[in-house]
């Protein structure tokens, strides 16, 4: 019991319930963005149905420059956003070295919470593992653009395709690719959003639970209340 009891005790109970929230938050969002996406159409699912759209499209062009240009300046931003976290990882790391240093440096912004070291540290470890997840989902969404790329290479000439079923096959198959990629990157996007919620808790518990409600929202807004959705979605109509 003991045990148990000695990592409890590193953070006072309102900090736990704001770290509960946070990965409880950011999870159930994902499971259920992800489900509420098969009723009422997303960003991301609206944005699939183009990309279907175009590569059935693909299979009609003779012609597929546009089409290899659009997947590389596609595979560009998760590209971007991966060389980025690097750079955030190893800044987050240097500071890590330096914990009684940075310590200090917080304590002397206004309103912010005083801590101990070990309790700076695991703030840190865990803005530090945002990051690392993100970069894992970046790295595996510009993989899925050049399986994606793949396929666009692969398409018969335009004329060569005779049988309607089977370019129907082809845009289900590399749109579905297509989407993966999207929506992969957007899983590491998210990571980005969440981590200003974290950057709450050096401030207070009470700054972390508003944040994380805040960035949820906003993700919602994005993702289903937006502009561009209306427009994209009024395109398909």
């Amino acid at each position: 019991m003991n045990i148990l009891l000695t990592p409890l005790s590193l953070l006072p109970a309102l900090d736990w319930v704001a770290m509960l929230l946070f990965f409880g938050g950011w999870v159930g969002y994902a499971v259920w963005a992800k489900r509420r996406a098969e009723v009422e159409h997303s960003v991301l699912a609206t944005t699939n149905r183009w990309r279907r759209h175009w590569m059935l499209q693909t299979t009609r062009r003779e012609n597929r420059i546009v089409d290899s240009a659009v997947v590389q300046s596609l595979s560009a931003s998760p590209q971007f956003f991966a060389s980025t976290t690097i750079l955030i990882i190893g800044g987050l790391l240097a500071i890590l070295s330096t914990t009684d240093k940075a310590t200090e440096l917080v304590r002397e912004i206004p309103f912010a919470a005083r801590t101990s070291v070990l309790v700076f540290d695991l703030k840190l470890v865990l803005l530090t593992a945002i990051f690392v997840h993100a970069f894992f989902r970046f790295t595996w969404s510009l993989r899925q653009y050049s399986f994606g790329a793949i396929l666009v290479a692969a398409v018969p000439e335009a004329k060569a395709i005779t049988d309607e079923a089977e370019r129907q096959a082809f845009a289900d198959r590399a749109g579905r690719v297509m989407g993966l990629a999207a929506e992969t990157f957007n899983d590491g996007l998210r990571a980005y959003y969440l981590s200003f919620a974290v950057i709450g808790w050096f401030f207070s518990p009470w700054a972390f639970i508003a944040c994380t409600l805040l960035v949820l929202g906003v993700l919602y807004r994005r993702e289903f209340r937006s502009e561009v959705l209306a427009a994209l979605r009024a395109g398909l109509s």
